[in-house]
């Protein structure tokens, strides 16, 4: 047990300190550590657990805690979600003094431009990580494409969230899916 508390803070710490864009920017490696790399649970497992966290009120980073949770009980969620705060906690702590000090320095202004694409190319590869962990198909990809078009051009995510849970309702309805897909 010791052993896999220190692999969970071992995965978890050095993913804190680059987590730009927040939990989904971690997903993708997240995922290889808990399933490829120790095998902590299957793709599916992981995708469970990302709709639960997604579903849970709080940031979506609270998977770790439940990928800590099925690697290792409640010491493992423990040191799962210590290891993913406290490390990203201190360095945003000891960087925001200076940060506020710099206000519009050139110097703030590159890093700034710099941690936007990487933060967005984090996101995407998290996203990718998840439709293929989950087995998507060309219908997930299709509303995956009409979602993100909807909403760049403005449309209100529920109102998406509310279409798209319509339009899988009724092709379930037709039989063109299955109850899980």
């Amino acid at each position: 047990m010791p052993e896999r508390l220190l692999a969970l803070v071992l995965v978890f710490a050095p993913l804190s300190l680059v987590s730009l864009g927040g939990g989904p920017s971690i997903f993708a490696e997240m995922q290889r550590q808990a399933v490829e790399v120790h095998g902590w649970m299957t793709d599916a497992q992981f995708v469970d657990l990302f709709a639960i966290s997604r579903a849970a009120p709080g940031p979506g980073s609270l998977i770790a805690a439940l990928v800590g949770w099925q690697a290792a009980g409640f010491a493992g969620a423990l040191a799962a979600a210590l290891a993913l705060y406290l490390p990203s906690t201190c360095l945003l702590l000891a960087v925001g003094h200076w940060w506020r000090r710099k206000g519009d320095s050139p110097a703030r202004k590159v890093i700034e431009r710099g941690l936007a694409p990487i933060a967005v190319g984090l996101i995407f590869a998290g996203v990718l990580t998840l439709l293929r962990a989950d087995g998507a198909g060309w219908l997930e990809l299709l509303v995956l494409g009409a979602c993100t078009a909807a909403l760049l051009r403005g449309a209100s995510p529920y109102l998406v969230l509310l279409l798209v849970a319509l339009l899988y309702a009724g092709l379930q309805q037709a039989g063109v899916i299955g109850g899980t897909g």
